[in-house]
């Protein structure tokens, strides 16, 4: 039997379904050809294999991102910290500063590291795959680190979540 739950198969009523899923919050950071840091917020992350060790997360097909992620091929995975909700929102705002919301650290291949995150994953992209109106990359990778904190900021219902424990 099946009920009538008055949710839509269109892009809000995906979106209201899709945000019933709570996820941690992620920054994926890198740099372009020209120097410039680039960086995203990004909920859509997820652990792939241990053996070799490999993520992935999908970003918007017209994403400036997804541009420099393909000439460049490197990436960080900075996993945000409950608190910094602010930084969830300066990285996924189209415009302002970004890098202004938290201090930065280079990693091994050149990508920026949030130093306030809780780890961080520093990676090399090793496929893409079409997802619609997104691409999934996958990384491979090649370093890690624990920063700080103890819990993860989370996204559940279109809002910034803390774990009551």
């Amino acid at each position: 039997m099946t009920q009538d739950t008055g949710v839509t198969l269109d892009s809000y009523g995906l979106r209201r379904i899709f945000g019933l899923f709570a996820t941690g919050v992620t920054v994926i950071t890198s740099i372009g050809s020209d120097g410039n840091w680039i960086g995203k917020t990004v909920n859509s992350f997820t652990s792939v294999s241990l053996a070799p060790p490999r993520v992935l997360f999908c970003v918007h097909q017209d994403s400036p991102m997804l541009h420099v992620l393909r000439e460049r091929r490197v990436f960080a995975v900075n996993i945000l910290e409950e608190g910094q909700e602010g930084v969830s929102r300066a990285f996924a705002s189209r415009n302002g500063p970004r890098f202004g919301a938290t201090e930065c650290s280079t990693g091994d291949t050149g990508v920026p590291i949030l130093n306030e995150a809780l780890g961080f994953l520093e990676c090399h992209v090793v496929a893409e795959h079409d997802g619609g109106d997104h691409a999934i990359v996958i990384g491979q990778v090649a370093r890690v680190g624990r920063l700080r904190g103890e819990r993860p900021l989370t996204f559940f219902n279109s809002a910034h979540t803390r774990l009551i424990s």
